[in-house]
Formats: structure tokens, C-alpha cells, sequence
């Protein structure tokens, strides 16, 4: 397994670096990523080109001519059309020969792909093989280990496919409940791991987090494969408030893994005002029932961006992260960060690798509401000590997850997957 690197603290040569992903706008915090990240290149001089699914939300590209076809299994479907859709997301040759077209139409030296399971599809790297341009890729999740990319199943952790095999997907239902799907998904597993489509194509893979890393080792990805290198923000765009007001935050989807449950019995008859920033298949379930234990201290604010959630950010008194699955490493602790606000997180995943316990912020154990409960009167009652905690959140996020030490650590990597020469 690999530290993160270190390549040339200056002087890279420009290059041009072709990003691939799933979608071309913001939908969470791959896509955030994939964004700032293109920003950052561009800023030391390099050019930007992408590849990705047309989708009626993608941001303005000059690429979009070479983005594929979308691929879903939306209802209504008939069964000659879902089998077409299942063929491409196993193997797609009409995205290859778009990438291919992408190829000749522009100089590419690496190619970097975020999140391309199912609607990019992992084809495209046989293509970039063929024309000698070295891949690398960031794990953003566990899709390489897991069908449903997140070992969460039935509201708790599982990871039954790496100790009993991938067939646990189909005997669990793992996607959706559906029989159908999960088949697919064992098979999609089945022929990408006949084809070795990563391990032939995938010169180094990205973890954000070295539990990502540890997990993806244990997955089965060649540990000379894997290297180790955090996430950045943007700390400039950023300006802290240490002491903010009289509530606390979540901020993120609103779906069972992320403890939202957990943390609504938490607040049950605390002198403290929880606002929940965010939507999600659960929002209606969750609203329901903090109105059936009349929960008058949470406010759900729905779906926030720009100003408003800036506003929020900046005016809580700390952040809480409840998660029930292995997170990698939210992007939301970083903003929290960023901010000036300490984090009460759940012990898992890579959640402990961010959250300091008593430096930058306290953990909990996962699902346990009383310890939750626990831990966020200790920082209600102890203002001064939040304030303290979350001056060390910014001090780490200014000096370990800034843009440069982010961008030497990627240009490190580059170097070796292409070869020092040639960069």
C-alpha cells in the first residue's frame, strides 16, 4: 500500500488531462470533486477536457457532443429496451466509440475518472488502453466490493460479498429489493472481474480516506494499486465564524445510512434548536416522525446551495455527522471545517481519520443515540471548548486539505502513472 505521494513540489510540465464521470453537474460530493478539481488543474495551467452521459441537468460543456446516450432502467421500460440498457451498462460500445472520436479530436496525457459504474460504463478504459493513456481513478465509494456501493444493507452494515462471495447479492436482494437488478448487478460484477477491466486498464486508484484504502485492499485491488491522498476545499472561499448561534447542523441526503433517525432521538428533549439542511427519500418518513414525538426543537430547511446554505454553515454552533455507514471522507466535514465549526461524528469509516476526537470535534458510537445525546450537551454546555475545537478544524483544513498539497500529491501521481518522462 502506498502513502500519499509526494511528486515535484513545482515546475509540472501542462498537460492535458481528460476527466470521466457519471455526470456532468453537481449531484453530491463525487460530482463537487470532479468540479473543483477541473478548477484546480485549469488554475496551474493545465487543459481540461471531459467525458460524461448526457443528462438534461449537465452544466454547459464543448465536450457534449462526445457524452453518451443516458442509461437507466426507468419505469416504463419494455423488456427489449431494459435488456438493450442492461447490455450497454455491461459493456458499452457506443460510449467507446465516442471516446474514441473524444481521442482523436484532442490530446489526451491522463485520463482521471471519478464515479462511471453502470452509465459511463468502465469499457471506455479499454479504449484509453488502446490509445496508450494511462487511467487513474478515485474511489469515492465501495462499488468495486459492493453492489450497492455502500456494504449498508436493511439498516446495517454488511459485508457478506467479501466473506461468502458476490452471489450474497442476489440471495439478499441487495439492489432495491429486486431480484431482478440484483442478477444484474452480480453479473456486472461477474464480467468486469472476467475482463479485469480494472486491474488491466487502472494504473493507480485514489482513496480519500485510508479506511477506503484498508477496504479496498481487502476487496481484492492490488495493494501497489492503491494510494492514499485526502480530499481538498478551497479554504480562501471560505470565511470562519467561531462562535456562531444557539443551534446545530446536519447537512447531507436524507436516507436511512445516514443516521437521521439516530440523531432525531438524540435531540428529544434537549434545550437545543437542530436544523436539518438537505432532501431525500426520506424526508416525508423523518418529518412524520419528529411531529409524532413532537420534536418542536427540528426545523427540516429541505434542499439548500450558495447564500443560504452559507448562511447556515456559518451560523451553527457545530456540525453533526450521525452516519450508520463507512463513509469515505465527507466533503461536509471539510466545509464544517472550513467554516470555523467543530464536527460530532459517528465512529466509522473514514469519519475518525477527520474528526480528532477532542481536537477537532467529538466522536460517538454509530447508532447510538444516548452516546449522540451524550456528546452534544457536552459542546451546548461547553461553548467555549466548540469554538476551540472548531479554531483547530481550520487550522488542520488551511494546513492538511488545502488546494496545493492537494495538487502535488495528484501531479505525484500523474508523473508515476505516466512515467516521469513523459510528463
Amino acid at each position: 500500500m502506498n502513502s500519499s505521494p509526494s511528486g515535484n513540489t513545482s515546475g509540472f510540465k501542462k498537460i492535458d488531462i481528460l476527466q470521466v464521470n457519471n455526470y456532468h453537474y453537481v449531484r453530491g460530493g463525487a460530482e463537487r470533486y470532479y468540479f473543483e478539481l477541473a478548477r484546480l488543474l485549469e488554475e496551474h495551467g493545465h487543459r481540461v477536457h471531459y467525458f460524461s452521459v448526457k443528462h438534461e441537468e449537465n452544466l454547459p460543456s464543448p465536450y457534449t457532443s462526445y457524452f453518451g446516450r443516458p442509461m437507466s432502467f426507468d419505469t416504463g421500460q419494455g423488456v427489449l429496451r431494459k435488456l438493450e440498457t442492461a447490455f450497454r451498462m455491461l459493456y458499452s460500445f457506443e460510449n467507446n466509440r465516442l471516446m474514441g472520436r473524444l481521442l482523436a479530436d484532442h490530446r489526451v496525457d491522463i485520463a482521471h475518472a471519478h464515479n462511471i459504474y453502470h452509465r459511463v460504463c468502465p469499457s471506455v478504459f479499454d479504449v484509453l488502453r488502446r490509445h496508450d493513456v494511462p487511467v487513474v481513478m478515485t474511489l469515492h465509494d465501495y462499488k468495486l466490493g459492493c453492489s450497492t456501493y455502500s456494504f449498508y444493507r436493511n439498516g446495517h452494515i454488511c459485508t457478506e460479498c467479501l466473506s461468502d462471495g458476490k452471489v450474497r447479492v442476489i440471495r439478499n436482494r441487495c439492489t432495491k429489493g429486486s431480484l431482478t437488478l440484483s442478477l444484474f448487478h452480480f453479473l456486472e460484477a461477474e464480467i468486469h472481474g472476467m475482463l479485469d477491466i480494472y486491474g488491466r486498464n487502472v494504473s493507480f486508484f485514489i482513496c480519500p480516506s485510508m479506511f477506503s484504502l484498508r477496504k479496498h485492499a481487502e476487496i481484492g485491488v492490488a495493494e501497489e494499486k492503491l494510494v492514499h491522498i485526502p480530499n481538498f476545499i478551497n479554504i480562501s472561499a471560505y470565511e470562519p465564524d467561531y462562535e456562531g448561534q444557539d443551534y446545530i447542523l446536519f447537512a447531507g441526503r436524507l436516507s436511512q445510512e445516514k443516521g437521521v433517525r439516530t440523531l432525531l432521538d438524540a435531540v428529544e428533549g434537549l434545550d437545543v434548536e437542530l436544523r436539518i439542511v438537505g432532501d431525500g427519500p426520506m424526508r416525508q418518513e423523518y418529518m412524520a416522525y419528529a411531529g409524532e414525538k413532537g420534536l418542536n426543537n427540528v426545523l427540516f430547511e429541505g434542499y439548500k446551495t450558495g447564500k443560504e446554505l452559507e448562511a447556515l454553515f456559518r451560523g451553527a454552533a457545530f456540525l453533526v455527522l450521525p452516519s450508520e455507514w463507512y463513509e469515505n471522507a465527507p466533503m461536509t466535514v471539510l466545509e464544517a471545517f472550513a467554516y470555523g465549526k467543530c464536527v460530532v461524528g459517528s465512529d466509522i469509516g473514514g469519519i475518525p481519520e477527520l474528526v480528532l476526537d477532542g481536537r477537532t470535534g467529538l466522536l460517538f458510537r454509530a447508532g447510538d443515540h444516548e452516546d449522540l445525546r451524550e456528546k452534544i450537551t457536552d459542546l451546548v454546555s461547553n461553548r467555549s471548548t466548540a469554538a476551540m475545537m472548531g479554531r483547530e478544524a481550520r487550522r488542520r483544513a488551511e494546513e492538511e486539505y488545502n488546494e496545493e498539497v492537494h495538487y502535488h500529491r495528484l501531479m505525484g501521481v500523474y508523473e508515476r502513472a505516466a512515467g516521469k518522462s513523459s510528463l
